[in-house]
């Protein structure tokens, strides 16, 4: 059996999903798929494949071996690229994720500047409001808004966002400025939710936690929208800070309440490769620790 080549097998059938999509990628049959993987629980003495009707998923054991599949492949990579004098020129497929208006807004254009720097390497970025699962889809980097859940990923701190309470200077010439979370409830509200027609926001007051229940007067499924009426005089909002940055830098809207927000929440860039991480996720991260540091509203 050539390891590195059921190595290989191994890491492309957990990333795209299954042996047939696996068999596509490689240009094999499926059979040829199949029996190389039997082959390497065979020689291993385990199982690293749950497969059912619908999916195929790594056991615990299959996750960890893996990882140390994927750096010890990366290793060979880059050895062979070092042995070829391109080391300092990361090529390949990135796949970075992201919040959708925190992709759109901060993470679009490292993207852009990292394309133009690296030529030989192709970007994908998915924009998503969901924690993305790095391993099952495959991606290399992303960003995480909020306090982490323990897990053998690598994380590292590149800033922090308030969530913020705000609304039209406009508008509260007309309404009054709310002083308390409970005045919130005398004033027209604006929600981001999905199904749910109750929200809950979430303060501090003299250090113990605050739930304020509503049921909103707009509730809209994007961020942009709420922000938007929220410009035009609707009412009031909650959003993070960084995605009304420019409105409120331009006196769009005006923040309220600032004595009961809760503690900020840091923002991560995450990654699955560790200390062996490829150029191509090495020389990303760098970029973007900078970018993101650096950026007043992000810190």
């Amino acid at each position: 059996m050539d390891r590195l080549h059921a190595m290989k097998t191994f890491v492309t059938v957990v990333e795209s999903g299954g042996f047939t999509a696996a068999a596509r990628k490689l240009d094999v049959s499926l059979s040829v798929v199949s029996r190389v993987i039997t082959e390497l629980e065979s020689h291993l003495g385990v199982r690293l494949l749950t497969r059912t009707t619908r999916v195929v998923r790594p056991t615990d054991t299959g996750a960890a071996y893996l990882e140390n599949c994927k750096r010890i492949l990366g290793e060979i990579e880059e050895a062979e690229l070092a042995a070829a004098g391109m080391h300092a020129a990361p090529r390949g497929n990135l796949v970075v994720t992201a919040p959708v208006l925190f992709g759109a807004r901060h993470v679009t254009p490292i993207v852009v500047e990292y394309l133009q720097r690296y030529p030989e390497v192709d970007a994908q970025c998915l924009l998503l409001d969901r924690n993305v699962n790095l391993i099952d889809e495959g991606v290399d980097v992303g960003v995480r808004i909020g306090d982490l859940a323990n897990s053998s990923l690598q994380a590292i701190p590149v800033g922090r966002v308030r969530r913020v309470v705000c609304a039209a200077p406009a508008y509260l010439e007309r309404h009054g400025v709310p002083r308390t979370p409970d005045d919130l409830l005398g004033h027209t509200l604006i929600q981001t939710t999905g199904v749910s027609t109750m929200a809950e926001w979430r303060f501090l007051e003299q250090g113990e936690p605050r739930h304020l229940r509503f049921t909103p007067r707009l509730a809209t499924s994007t961020n942009d929208s709420a922000i938007a009426a929220a410009v035009a005089g609707l009412g009031v909002a909650r959003a993070l800070s960084y995605q009304v940055a420019g409105e409120l830098w331009d006196g769009q809207l005006r923040v309220v309440l600032a004595d009961y927000e809760p503690p900020p929440l840091p923002i991560h860039l995450i990654h699955r490769e560790g200390r062996h991480a490829m150029q191509k996720v090495r020389a990303f991260l760098d970029l973007a620790i900078d970018r993101l540091r650096a950026d007043k509203s992000l810190n």
